[in-house]
């Protein structure tokens, strides 16, 4: 009874102070801020200054790195400056208006296939300049409509699933042109070429040699061309049977003048004093100059 009466008449302060420790304890402490607190503007701001690959990285943090990541104006700062035109001549003007920024920078980065699938076009995510490759099936070739002399033969080893291979002839003359937007830089021209005529056989590939004859005896010559008067030309004998290789035609600056680059190139060798053949061509390629050094030619 004694407990009882103690426990009637405890002091109402005692009370209040065991309440607000009790109260104390069982909330929880308070959170701090942390990334996902950031305003979407704020780190996209932040994202406008990394390159893709690190933007996409950052992106699966949270929900607004996420949402930052696919502002228009970190993206646009990826872009060349004439993107609009890129996406007109590759992609066609109907979806300028329906893609964001981030998507158009996607498509781009891939090789886009236009001129009726015999060019293909890709955005380098490094230079920020458009690397092209035209198949043998978009070149004027001397004698490529009689099969005594070139055969298109289909292959794995082509980004165009097909190369244009030579058995023999005199005159040897390939020729090219097209008009494109490319932004401003400096390119190089290669020719994509292989002495002899790959197979597989039981899963493993051979090179046929039989008709490779008469590129050691005169040089080979690249030419090309530009619009606005630039020309460059270089020579080179055609060696290294079985293996792929690119021969260097020249260099051109584009200063972004220009809305469009006419460009033109040949490969010739015009001594009819011999034949040759044992050829494959495969296709003709445009691609930034920074990116040389990374490429095996000649």
């Amino acid at each position: 009874m004694g407990a009882n009466l103690s426990l009637t008449f405890t002091d109402p302060n005692t009370c209040s102070l065991l309440g607000s420790l009790c109260l104390q304890i069982s909330s929880p402490p308070a959170t701090k801020p942390g990334l996902g607190d950031l305003p979407e503007g704020c780190v996209a701001l932040i994202l406008e200054y990394l390159n893709p690959q690190e933007i996409c990285k950052l992106a699966r943090l949270n929900r607004a790195f996420r949402g930052a990541s696919w502002a228009d104006f970190v993206w646009e700062s990826k872009l060349p400056v004439n993107y609009e035109d890129l996406i007109g001549r590759v992609l066609g003007d109907d979806l300028k208006d329906k893609l964001c920024k981030r998507e158009i920078y996607t498509r781009l980065c891939r090789a886009n296939a236009f001129d009726d699938g015999t060019k293909k076009a890709w955005l380098d995510k490094r230079t920020r300049g458009v690397c092209i490759s035209i198949a043998s099936k978009g070149l004027a070739i001397t004698g490529i409509d009689d099969r005594r002399y070139w055969n298109h033969i289909l292959t794995e080893e082509s980004r165009f699933n097909s190369v244009a291979y030579l058995q023999q002839i005199w005159w040897f003359e390939v020729d090219g042109q097209f008009e494109f937007p490319f932004p401003a830089g400096t390119y190089s021209l290669f020719f994509r070429l292989q002495l002899g005529r790959a197979a597989k056989r039981f899963g493993r590939r051979i090179c046929n040699t039989e008709h490779v004859h008469g590129w050691e005896i005169k040089p080979v010559q690249f030419q090309i061309w530009t619009s606005d008067g630039q020309h460059a030309s270089s020579q080179c004998f055609l060696n290294d049977p079985g293996k792929w290789n690119l021969y260097h035609a020249g260099d051109f600056v584009v200063d972004g003048a220009n809305a469009s680059t006419k460009l033109k190139f040949s490969m010739t060798q015009i001594d009819c004093t011999h034949t040759k053949g044992g050829l494959c061509l495969d296709s003709v390629l445009v691609y930034p100059c920074k990116l040389r050094q990374g490429l095996k030619h000649f």
